[in-house]
């Protein structure tokens, strides 16, 4: 069996990467993740998720895969990454309120006997509930904004900042399985799992967009 190598120390993205049932291995990737001026936000994503799978693959077997992904949160002209403090998360939530953003989290493929590479990108529309200050402050409080882009979890129970959504869950979170699948699928690896079942039950959600990112109509 393939092994893939995840360039990525987000649990998140480990969680959900095991849902597609593949052997993975973990390796982290240190890049500068700074913002290249006029870059548009799916350039900044792709060109920071084929660092990653570059970096990773230099010192990596040449029977590996390595998977690389970046997200970001864009509103308007802004990209939000991760807060540096609780002023910032404080802003950037006060910022998304009862409006609607964009999830933009590219992936890439990284092939290491002969360097090819893919790359992919997921977009979801994501439209958060008009919650108070003091949400705001509890949630800040629990620690949990800190390494997130945009500052918030969108699977976080309590704090539940998105109102609903009608696109990719697993992209919001990180790692949107069906572009992996797709991918894999390209360089004849497939997961062993049932990947879109698996991904809804594990998220509790019904997603209205798999079938259409499976088969590469979006």
């Amino acid at each position: 069996m393939t092994e893939i190598v995840l360039a990525s120390n987000s649990p998140r993205r480990r969680q959900l990467l095991a849902l597609a049932d593949l052997n993975f291995t973990v390796s982290v990737a240190d890049i500068d993740e700074s913002v290249i001026a006029n870059e548009s936000p799916a350039a900044y994503v792709l060109r920071l998720a084929e660092t990653k799978a570059r970096t990773i693959a230099s010192g990596t077997d040449a029977d590996r895969i390595v998977l690389a992904a970046d997200t970001t949160v864009v509103d308007g002209r802004d990209l939000l990454g991760k807060p540096r403090d609780a002023a910032e998360a404080f802003a950037m939530l006060t910022q998304l309120r009862g409006r609607t953003h964009q999830v933009y989290t590219g992936v890439a493929l990284l092939r290491v006997s002969d360097n090819f590479i893919l790359t992919d990108l997921g977009i979801t529309d994501v439209p958060m509930r008009n919650y108070s200050d003091e949400e705001i402050h509890a949630y800040i409080a629990t620690g949990d904004p800190f390494d997130k882009a945009g500052a918030y979890a969108i699977q976080h129970a309590d704090f539940h900042p998105v109102e609903t959504l009608s696109g990719c869950f697993a992209s919001v979170m990180g790692l949107p399985l069906c572009h992996v699948t797709r991918l894999l699928r390209k360089l004849d690896v497939n997961p062993n799992a049932d990947v879109p079942m698996n991904c809804q039950k594990y998220l509790e959600y019904n997603c209205p967009v798999y079938q259409g990112i499976l088969n590469g109509d979006m």
